[in-house]
C-alpha cells in the first residue's frame, strides 16, 4: 500500500511532466504533431514533396536573378529553411522558400552598398538574409505579432500590383537576351524600349517560347510542375543546340556539394545600411507569411500561432544566410502548390528539403545549359499568377479613399522605388488611421416605428425623434485626440435641432476607452451646457468607462440614477419627467 506522500509525490511528477511537455510543444511545435501521425498520411506527404521539390529547385534559380545573385545561391536557400520551419513553424503546410516581394527588396537594399555581380554583393545578400533572420526572432520573442496589422490589405495589395510591373520590367531584358539597367519603372522601360532592336532571334525565341509553356501549362495542366517542365526542356533544347554557342545565354557551372559556413559581414556601418531593407522585408514577409499559413488553416484546420511564426522564420533565415543563400518567408503560392498535391503536413517539407539536398549534391551538372531567358519566363510566369487586377476593380467598387490609396502604392513603386512605394502606403495607412480614430461617426438617434431599436435619423428618415430631447450617440472612443471632434459635433446637433433639445442622452455603446483628457473634456462640456439649462443622461455605458466617468467626477454632475442601461429606458425616464406621453410602443 502506497503512503500518501507518495501518491502526492506521484501527482506532482505527473503534473510536471505535462508542464514539460507543454513547453517542449511550444518551443518546437513538431512534437505536438508528429507522435500522432498517422501512416496512411505518408503517400500523401510523399507525392507533396515531390511538388514542392519540382517547384522549388526551378523557382529556386529563378529567383536567384531578382536578388542578382547566381542560381546556386538560389539551391543554397532551399534545405534550411524548410527544415527549421518544419521543427518550429505551427502551420501544418507552410511552405517557406524564396519570394519575389521580398527578393526585389532584398536587391534594391544591398545593391545600394555593393555593385551587383560582385562577391561583396552576395555576402551582403546572405548577411542580409541573417540579420532578418535575428529581426524576425527578436519580434517574436517580443511578442510583436500584431504589427502587420499596420500594412491594410489594400496597401499590400498595391504593393504587389506595383512589384508586378517593377519585377516583370527587370527581367524582360533577361527574357529577350538584352541587357539590363537601373533605375525605376519608366527608366527601364524606355531603355528596353530604345535597346528592342539588339534583340537577336535565339534568346527571344527561347525566353517567349518558355513563357507562353508557362502560361498554357498552368492554364491547362494546373497540377503539372510547369516550372520544372519548362526549365528541363529548355535546357535540353539549348544543350542539343550547342549550348552557349547557340548564342542563348545561360547558367553555367554550378559548383557541386554542400556549402559553405558563411560568415556574416559584422561591420556595424554596413549593418546600420541594411536595417531599413531588413525591417521592411520582415515586415513585408511576416504579412505574406502570415495570410499564407491562416489561408492553409482554413483548408486543413489547425491553429496558427503568429509569434511562433516570427520565431520559426528567425532560424529559417539565420541558417540561410549561413549555409550562403539568401531570405526566405512562407509562401501562399508555393504553399498552394503543396496543399494541391495533399500535403497533410510539414512532413511533406522535410521530405521535400532530403530531395533538394540530393539535387544539390548530385545533379547541380544538369542545370550546365540552363537557359536565363527560361528562368526569367519562370519569375515572369510567376508575377503574373500574383497579380490580381479583379481586386482592385472590386475595389473601387467598394471604397474610392482605399482605391486610392493602393494606387499610391503601386504609383510609388513605378516612380520612387520599391521600398518608397510600400513606406508611403503605410504612413498614409496611419495617417487614415489617426485621422478615423480622431473622427468618430457621432450620429443623432431616432426610433424606428413598432421597434425599440435606434438608428441615424439621417440613414433611417422614418425614425421618430422626440421634440426637446436629443438622443446622440458617440462613433468611437472618448480620448484625447477624438474628444474634441466629438464635443463639437455634439454643440452642433444641438444647435440644429428644432425645437431646441433641452436633455441630451448619450449613448456610450460604443465606448470602450475614456481616458483622462477625454473624461476632463467631457466633464466640462456637461457643465457649460447645464449652464444652458440643457441637462444630461447616458446609456449603456461600459463597466470600465462608468469607472473612470466616477473617478473624473461625471457622476458629481450626472447623478447615478441618469445612467440607464438601455436607450429605451432613458427615453422613458425623460418622458416621465417632462410629463410627455410615452410613445414607445410595439
Amino acid at each position: 500500500m502506497k503512503a500518501p506522500n507518495s501518491s502526492v509525490a506521484d501527482q506532482e511528477t505527473s503534473i510536471l511532466n505535462i508542464v514539460n511537455r507543454l513547453t517542449a510543444q511550444r518551443l518546437l511545435p513538431i512534437l505536438g504533431w508528429l507522435p500522432g501521425y498517422r501512416r496512411e498520411w505518408f503517400p500523401a506527404d510523399f507525392l507533396a514533396a515531390l511538388a514542392v521539390w519540382a517547384i522549388m529547385v526551378p523557382e529556386g534559380m529563378a529567383y536567384a536573378g531578382i536578388l542578382g545573385v547566381p542560381p546556386i545561391m538560389g539551391l543554397y536557400t532551399i534545405v534550411p529553411p524548410l527544415v527549421a520551419y518544419a521543427l518550429l513553424g505551427t502551420s501544418r503546410l507552410l511552405v517557406v522558400g524564396p519570394d519575389t516581394a521580398t527578393g526585389l527588396i532584398s536587391a534594391l537594399t544591398v545593391g545600394a552598398i555593393a555593385m551587383q555581380g560582385t562577391a561583396e554583393f552576395n555576402a551582403l545578400t546572405s548577411t542580409l538574409a541573417i540579420l532578418i533572420g535575428v529581426l524576425f526572432l527578436l519580434f517574436g520573442l517580443l511578442r510583436m505579432g500584431w504589427v502587420a496589422a499596420f500594412i491594410p490589405t489594400p496597401v499590400m495589395r498595391g504593393f504587389i500590383e506595383g512589384l508586378v510591373c517593377v519585377t516583370i520590367i527587370g527581367q524582360v531584358p533577361h527574357l529577350l537576351g538584352i541587357g539590363g539597367t537601373s533605375g525605376n519603372f519608366f527608366e527601364k522601360l524606355r531603355f528596353l524600349l530604345r535597346h528592342l532592336p539588339d534583340v537577336t532571334m535565339a534568346p527571344m525565341l527561347a525566353g517567349l517560347g518558355s513563357l507562353l509553356a508557362m502560361l498554357l501549362l498552368r492554364r491547362f495542366v494546373p497540377r503539372l510542375p510547369s516550372a520544372l517542365v519548362v526549365a528541363v526542356v529548355a535546357t535540353v533544347v539549348v544543350f542539343l543546340l550547342g549550348g552557349e554557342t547557340s548564342g542563348i545565354n545561360v547558367v553555367g557551372a554550378l559548383p557541386s556539394g554542400l556549402p559553405h559556413l558563411i560568415m556574416p559581414t559584422l561591420d556595424p556601418a554596413i549593418l546600420l545600411q541594411l536595417a531599413p531593407g531588413a525591417l521592411a522585408i520582415v515586415l513585408v514577409g511576416y504579412a505574406e507569411a502570415l495570410g499564407g499559413a491562416k489561408a492553409a488553416a482554413m483548408e486543413s484546420g489547425g491553429d496558427v500561432d503568429p509569434n511562433q511564426e516570427l520565431i520559426a522564420h528567425g532560424p529559417a533565415n539565420i541558417l540561410s544566410g549561413l549555409f550562403g543563400g539568401f531570405l526566405v518567408v512562407g509562401s501562399l503560392s508555393k504553399t498552394s502548390v503543396a496543399m494541391a498535391a495533399g500535403a497533410r503536413t510539414q512532413l511533406a517539407n522535410l521530405i521535400a528539403a532530403i530531395f533538394c539536398f540530393l539535387t544539390l549534391i548530385l545533379l547541380t551538372p544538369l542545370f550546365r545549359d540552363m537557359p536565363h531567358p527560361a528562368l526569367a519566363a519562370i519569375v515572369i510566369a510567376a508575377m503574373l499568377h500574383l497579380s490580381k487586377p479583379a481586386y482592385l476593380r472590386n475595389l473601387y467598387a467598394r471604397s474610392r479613399w482605399e482605391f486610392v490609396l493602393a494606387l499610391v502604392v503601386v504609383a510609388g513603386e513605378l516612380m520612387l522605388g520599391v521600398l518608397q512605394g510600400i513606406g508611403l502606403g503605410v504612413v498614409i495607412a496611419l495617417l487614415m488611421l489617426i485621422y478615423r480614430t480622431s473622427h468618430p461617426q457621432d450620429a443623432v438617434l431616432g426610433q424606428l416605428p413598432g421597434t425599440e431599436a435606434y438608428r441615424d435619423v439621417k440613414r433611417h428618415p422614418e425614425a421618430i425623434t422626440f421634440p426637446g430631447l436629443l438622443i446622440w450617440r458617440t462613433g468611437g472612443e472618448m480620448f484625447f485626440a477624438s474628444i474634441g471632434y466629438l464635443n463639437e459635433g455634439l454643440k452642433a446637433a444641438l444647435a440644429a435641432s428644432d425645437p431646441p433639445a433641452k436633455h441630451v442622452l448619450l449613448d456610450a455603446g460604443s465606448v470602450n476607452l475614456i481616458d483622462t483628457s477625454g473624461c476632463d473634456a467631457l466633464l466640462t462640456l456637461i457643465k457649460e451646457l447645464q449652464g444652458q439649462g440643457v441637462t444630461f443622461a447616458f446609456a449603456r455605458v461600459r463597466d470600465r468607462v462608468r469607472e473612470q466617468m466616477r473617478l473624473g467626477g461625471v457622476e458629481t454632475v450626472v447623478p447615478p440614477a441618469e445612467f440607464y442601461e438601455r436607450v429605451t429606458d432613458g427615453v422613458r425616464a425623460w418622458q416621465r419627467t417632462s410629463d410627455i406621453r410615452p410613445a414607445i410602443t410595439l
